[in-house]
């Protein structure tokens, strides 16, 4: 029988690169969903042939359903749409790359309808990664990560029979396009440059994130909530090529490592494929080609998201939630020009100290902190 998915945000970078893996290994495509990418959607839906599409903006939708009048392909719209793109029958795995909080109620339903979870929505564990997980626990969902660093703990992991055996998980960071310089210089870097990313190519609100070295934060948190180990087994270190994605290393003080080219088809692809592999969608690696691997501590006086984050861990419950509420918040107004790069970790810190955190038991808690914290930084 075909393998097929559901791709939550698929106009997106993650959702692009997810077809050309299912091109790639004839996956076939259940539903597609999009914000109001119109154009894109309507392209990836000819080719692909879903059963079902799904535009968030319902004017958009509207604008789909005549332009695919003519294909049979059902066309929905907004949370209801994307609920049932994401319990579709005929989907065995859903990719979540939505990217927000948005993806929390998609990724929950799809774990309840006993799907494979490709999870590269990393605000879902941020926000809700005890809800999230014990969910999937309760109805036997797999969670694959299709982060490229948590695929690679994911990876490392695989021969693990005892989770005790861990020492640690050691996360690798690019350090953005701005490592290296001080605040001063950061007060005056713009947009464009916060988005010329060295190694990765991926949209504009992640691509932020990892200047702000935020992204790597969001991913501390995430690693604890999926491997569920405390904050003080997990470790961030700068690895400016990009090609150990990520380490474990265990009691013995053994260390393990995953090793590739920086593209994210190869986490994609496993996590389609997992516990199997696939044939190659990516280039192999020449370890003689590429070059010095480097390893940094990562400078958290200037980067100042990443110790917020690290903070908000420790403090769990709603604290996780309001981080992330706070920076999305506050980089969809740096992206409209509206603040300047370093007014980023300052407006998280800002909702941190004065949006009261409690505990995360319900997705009211969770949904109640984000607005809080959103108000706070508009």
């Amino acid at each position: 029988m075909q393998k097929m998915i559901s791709i939550l945000g698929s106009t997106g970078s993650i959702g692009r690169q997810t077809l050309d893996v299912a091109r790639a290994c004839q996956i076939g495509v259940a539903a597609l969903t999009a914000n109001r990418d119109v154009v894109r959607l309507e392209a990836q839906c000819r080719e692909f042939r879903p059963k079902l599409a799904v535009l968030m903006d319902p004017a958009a939708a509207d604008d789909l359903r005549v332009r695919l009048a003519d294909t049979g392909i059902r066309v929905a719209s907004g949370m209801e749409g994307l609920l049932e793109a994401a319990t579709l029958p005929q989907a065995d795995t859903v990719i979540t790359a939505v990217v927000g909080s948005v993806g929390l109620r998609p990724t929950l339903a799809a774990i309840r309808a006993g799907k494979r979870i490709g999870l590269a929505n990393k605000e879902t564990l941020v926000c809700a990664g005890e809800l999230v997980m014990d969910e999937a626990d309760r109805w036997g969902a797999e969670i694959v990560p299709v982060d490229s660093e948590h695929s690679a703990i994911f990876q490392c992991l695989q021969g693990c029979r005892d989770r005790g055996e861990v020492k640690r998980l050691i996360l690798t960071a690019s350090g953005g396009p701005f490592w290296g310089k001080t605040r001063e210089e950061l007060e005056h870097v713009t947009l464009a440059d916060a988005l010329r990313h060295p190694n990765w190519s991926m949209g504009a609100k992640i691509t932020v994130d990892s200047a702000t070295l935020m992204n790597k934060g969001l991913e501390f948190i995430e690693a604890m909530r999926l491997y569920r180990l405390p904050p003080e087994k997990i470790a961030v270190v700068v690895h400016r090529e990009s090609i150990v994605h990520s380490l474990v290393e265990y009691t013995d003080n053994a260390v393990l490592a995953q090793l590739g080219v920086p593209d994210m088809r190869l986490p994609i692809e496993y996590a389609l494929t997992w516990p199997n592999r696939g044939s190659a969608v990516t280039e192999p690696l020449d370890l003689v080609k590429c070059g010095n691997l480097t390893f940094a501590e990562p400078d958290e006086e200037t980067f100042r998201s990443l110790p917020l984050a690290k903070e908000a861990a420790r403090r769990g419950g709603t604290a996780t939630a309001i981080l992330n509420g706070a920076n999305e918040a506050a980089v969809a107004r740096f992206l409209a020009g509206e603040i300047g790069f370093l007014d980023i970790p300052r407006l998280v810190e800002r909702a941190l100290e004065r949006v009261p955190a409690g505990p995360a038991d319900t997705l009211d808690d969770v949904f109640a902190a984000d607005e809080a914290a959103r108000a706070c930084v508009r």
